[in-house]
């Protein structure tokens, strides 16, 4: 009976040093497959595309997430990046995907720039916050109170994008009749009179003046939709 005892146990220490072996490999295996990924496999983020922008460009937007190096894709994860972009005051939300490893997809609700406050020498974004950055945008000219601008700041947030790159000045021009009254001038020089709480009205302008076709003059938007061509 004592031999066979002593024949289990010697089994059960060569079984134990199999495991163990196995182990070893197992792990050897790993360190050298990690080893190849990290030595061998690109580090860097080599594609990225941008969704989303009207006013900012691609590399403003690639800048903006600070990937305009094309770092590590290992330690940049989407959170990250989403979180940087929206961190900043020019983005309002952001997704971000990783195709495969290397290429991320950028997809962003821009912060817009409305109008540039010639008073202030500040470029005025949909939210109310400002930048010193500068854009193809219409230029507010002149001083306005401040109930009235808080208003045009949220009704030129409800104009087409088309329609503010359309309009190249702004002027509040305040009459006996309307205090929030105000002149834009448009690119194709032709002049709006409207206020700001009709300031909406502004997104059927392209349809109200092909109406006048080669004519040039004033629209009066704050009443009705007249309009007065202009001599000569």
């Amino acid at each position: 009976m004592a031999k066979k005892k002593g024949k289990k146990k010697s089994t059960a220490k060569k079984k134990r040093k199999i495991l163990y072996g196995r182990i070893f490999l197992t792990l050897l295996f790993l360190g050298l497959l990690l080893y190849c990924i990290v030595m061998f496999v690109p580090k860097n983020i080599k594609t990225i595309h941008v969704k989303g922008n009207h006013f900012f460009t691609d590399q403003e937007i690639i800048e903006i997430a600070k990937l305009d190096n094309y770092p590590s894709t290992f330690t940049n994860y989407s959170y990250k990046i989403k979180k940087t972009l929206e961190d900043s005051k020019l983005i309002t939300n952001a997704k971000v995907t990783k195709n495969w490893l290397y290429e991320v997809t950028i997809e962003v609700e821009e912060n817009r720039p409305l109008f540039y406050n010639a008073t202030k020498k500040k470029t005025v974004l949909s939210d109310g916050r400002t930048t010193d950055l500068t854009f193809s945008v219409p230029v507010l000219i002149n001083y306005t109170p401040d109930k009235i601008y808080e208003k045009l700041i949220t009704k030129m947030g409800d104009l087409d994008s088309d329609i503010i790159r359309r309009i190249s000045e702004m002027k509040y021009n305040p009459n006996e009749v309307d205090p929030n009254r105000f002149l834009f001038t448009m690119n194709d020089e032709n002049y709006v009179y409207l206020t700001a709480n009709q300031l909406s009205n502004l997104n059927s302008y392209v349809t109200i003046i092909s109406k006048f076709t080669g004519k040039k003059g004033i629209l009066y938007l704050d009443s009705g939709e007249y309009f007065e061509v202009k001599e000569g």
